[in-house]
């Protein structure tokens, strides 16, 4: 009932909303405060700086967690991490506000046991994230000269540990796996505080505090096919589909005096102590096609699905959500792979456009997100690479009292690659 109440309250706060300043997560959208947050659809940085693109293309020097079945398509030993910068200018009718999060993006590791036929990879990931800070402020009726103010803030999401593998099973056919085990909380908190016409505190300040802490398993699969269509380009075709289903957790939520919501021993109306249950989140599927030059450019365009009307809140309550599609265009070049004495002309260089319509759907507006993207590998020795990728983008609407948000999105992390583990040595 509670969680209802969240989502139909945010239409409101919209309205009236005061942004302050954002601690470091890796999202800072008040979208964030709807479901379990802003689900990741981008990939690494790789995939970040093409929209998105990696169901139906990879490469050799990255691994690939959108579609297990490219790990096929390794060739060296790859470590790789990110860290994630996120900038908002958000606005209303009224106002404006500029606000900001980052931290650790994703680490990751690929191993081509059998390079072109076997490959696997493991990781670190984020799939939700929530960080979000409102301040409510409104008369309170048939109190005269009382101001309720409301703090509002959420943190935390959902990440898993992944193992993967894809397998050659045919000729330029490879189908692949990903088992995740799911964990990590959303807190979320709304203080009010009641005021009287000269700013004195009217009676006590009260907190709702809600915790929830997932524990469990998902999966996906996916299949990769390319045919040559000329002497050095080939056409490829991808399809995912995600499975996470029913996600097991723990429920925490108490009323209390202000500052004593989040302690159980404290006095304060308990609703919830660790109570068990789950939440349901919809199967995820994806395509897409991309025509590639080899060793010089990529091309593709590629198309995600879930349907949010289908998710369930903790303890099987619907919830306010839409169907959430993504489609990204990416291109990459490399000018000169073989340039020895110009790294600028060996640096893979990309570019992409996505638009996704958000699962978010407040005041009988839907909100949809538009990005341009951008992005670049820079080598650094014969093998490793700086990755970098930025987004410019525009989520939400100013119709109907609603926020939009201009934002920017920054990712900077590293490639350390070696091709020395899994091939046999020729002599010792």
């Amino acid at each position: 009932m509670l969680s209802k109440i969240r989502l139909n309250l945010l239409g409101v706060l919209c309205t009236l909303f005061l942004y302050t300043e954002v601690s470091a997560q890796s999202s800072a959208s008040t979208y964030s405060a709807l479901g379990l947050g802003e689900f990741n659809y981008s990939g690494l940085t790789h995939n970040q700086g093409m929209g998105g693109l990696g169901i139906s293309f990879g490469t050799g020097w990255n691994p690939n967690v959108v579609n297990p079945a490219l790990s096929t398509r390794n060739t060296i030993f790859n470590f790789q991490a990110a860290l994630n910068y996120k900038r908002i200018n958000a606005q209303t009718n009224v106002e404006d506000s500029d606000v900001d999060g980052g931290g650790l993006s994703y680490i990751a590791m690929a191993f081509p046991f059998k390079s072109g036929k076997f490959g696997g990879g493991l990781g670190l990931n984020q799939i939700t994230s929530v960080n979000y800070r409102l301040v409510l402020e409104s008369d309170v009726r048939g109190a005269d000269g009382i101001t309720a103010t409301n703090f509002i803030q959420g943190d935390g999401g959902i990440s898993e540990a992944y193992m993967n593998f894809g397998f050659l099973v045919a000729k330029n056919l490879s189908l692949g796996f990903t088992g995740s085990y799911l964990f990590g909380s959303t807190i979320r908190r709304n203080q009010l505080t009641l005021t009287n016409e000269n700013d004195n505190v009217v009676g006590n300040r009260t907190e709702y505090y809600e915790r929830l802490t997932v524990s469990d398993v998902g999966f996906k699969v996916g299949a990769h096919y390319f045919f040559p269509i000329s002497e050095n380009g080939n056409l490829h075709l991808g399809a995912i589909y995600q499975s996470l289903g029913e996600v097991k957790g723990k429920a925490f939520a108490k009323l209390a005096a202000f500052g004593l919501a989040d302690d159980p021993d404290t006095p304060g109306d308990q609703i919830a102590n660790d109570d068990p249950g789950s939440v349901y989140i919809p199967n995820r599927f994806g395509f897409g096609i991309s025509y590639e030059k080899s060793n010089k450019y990529v091309i593709g365009l590629e198309g995600q699905f879930q349907d949010f009307t289908q998710y369930r809140t903790f303890g099987g309550g619907e919830s306010i959500l839409e169907e959430a599609i993504k489609i990204g265009l990416g291109f990459q070049i490399v000018p000169d792979y073989l340039s020895i004495d110009n790294a600028l002309k060996r640096t893979t260089y990309r570019f992409g456009i996505d638009y996704q319509q958000t699962p978010y759907l407040l005041n009988q507006t839907k909100i949809n997100d538009v990005g341009i993207n951008f992005g670049a590998s820079f080598p650094v020795n014969q093998l490793s690479l700086v990755n970098f990728a930025m987004k410019l983008g525009r989520r939400g609407s100013l119709e109907n009292g609603l926020i939009r948000e201009d934002y920017i999105n920054f990712t900077l992390g590293f490639s350390l690659n070696d091709n020395s583990w899994f091939y046999k040595r020729p002599f010792d």
